[in-house]
């Protein structure tokens, strides 16, 4: 009997060190019950026991022009694309330019040694002489005529012979010119000048080379006025509604990713690649200084009419499996996902939205977080 109360005050011991023994208090208990979310049968709706954690913001309108871009690089203006040639043939003694150098208008470019020059030269004096010759000779008919011992057909026979050694001078003289030297210094070298100032984009000549006649004989160098410069775009024949001769498009390099440039467009080929069904599209604009031939071009068409579409809060767009959705706000605390096609990202945090939703609708500022809660 004894030894039952005794182990009947062991236990009420124990019960009493038990009750004086506090647990550590769990820090999940204090937190706000989290957001109940329901899945209903349709997938793209979901409910939520506090739809006010997730707030809403309204699609305000934004004024949005259509905008096509295309790829295209510069090439020179072919209007403003002069050769250099030399009328006389012969071989190249000096040469003083080269591929790619910048020239002025009048700049010696090279000098060539031709037995064209020498005969020409040979023909003027010749012509000189018999000029010379035929003018005595008309003269000395006059005082002879004057005295009555000669006809008045042999002065006019004299006075022809005179005139047409007077063309033949003329002539020859005009030859030399056209040849590239001047009649009152003979010489065998011609010095060939830039006509125009430019960048000389073709060289078909070395020191040393041969010049041979117009009728089998490359241009010796190319030079282009790069003031004005042409950029070609390839443009898909779906996309041609969009350009029109006369209108301005953006131009970016990639040169200078951080400049905008204005072309105006001034020609749409009429004849479209048979394989890529692409027509080539030619805007000019004046050079900076800093285009050069070839760069790489996106260029920019903007439409003249203007459209309204609605931009939402960029975090309200949720790109999830290769489409975009947001989520509105329906009647009972619930949400609804729907499908948009997202556009352009715009200032403020703003993104346009193309389709799926119009201005005025309520979208959840923070689509992510909502999906994240419906799939847990």
């Amino acid at each position: 009997m004894n030894r039952r109360w005794m182990w009947l005050a062991v236990a009420l011991m124990v019960g009493v060190a038990g009750c004086d023994r506090k647990d550590p208090p769990d820090p999940k208990s204090e937190a706000p019950p989290a957001a109940k979310v329901e899945n209903e049968g349709d997938s793209n709706l979901v409910k939520v026991d506090h739809p006010e954690q997730y707030p809403v913001a309204t699609a305000s309108k934004h004024a949005f022009s259509s905008e096509l871009s295309v790829n295209g690089s510069v090439q020179p203006d072919v209007a403003r694309n002069v050769p250099v040639i030399s009328l006389a043939s012969g071989r190249v003694v000096e040469i003083h330019a080269r591929l790619g150098d910048e020239v002025k208008k009048g700049q010696l470019l090279m000098k060539v040694q031709s037995t064209d020059i020498s005969g020409a030269f040979s023909d003027y004096r010749k012509a000189v002489v018999a000029e010379q010759l035929a003018r005595t000779q008309l003269e000395r008919a006059k005082i002879v005529f004057d005295k009555g011992a000669i006809a008045k057909k042999d002065l006019e026979t004299a006075q022809s012979l005179e005139d047409s050694a007077v063309v033949d001078v003329e002539t020859t003289k005009e030859h030399l010119r056209v040849l590239g030297v001047d009649a009152d210094h003979p010489t065998a070298i011609v010095d060939i000048f830039a006509p125009i100032s430019g960048v000389i984009v073709e060289q078909n000549i070395t020191a040393a080379g041969g010049v041979k006649t117009l009728d089998n004989s490359p241009n010796l160098f190319t030079i282009s006025d790069m003031s004005t410069v042409w950029v070609v775009c390839d443009v898909y024949e779906n996309d041609l509604a969009a350009v029109h001769v006369g209108e301005y498009a953006d131009l970016r390099l990639n040169a200078y990713p951080g400049k905008v440039f204005k072309g105006r467009i001034s020609n749409i080929g009429p004849i479209l690649d048979p394989s890529l069904r692409t027509a080539k599209v030619r805007l000019e604009l004046e050079n900076p200084g800093t285009m050069r031939i070839g760069m790489f071009v996106t260029a920019t068409f903007h439409s003249q009419t203007q459209e309204m579409r609605a931009t939402v809060p960029a975090t309200a767009v949720l790109h999830l499996h290769d489409r975009d959705w947001v989520y509105t706000p329906v009647a009972g605390g619930r949400f609804k996902r729907v499908e948009v096609s997202g556009g352009k990202m715009l200032e403020g945090g703003l993104q346009e939205v193309l389709s799926g939703i119009q201005p005025g609708a309520q979208v959840v500022v923070n689509a992510l977080v909502l999906q994240n809660a419906a799939e847990q």
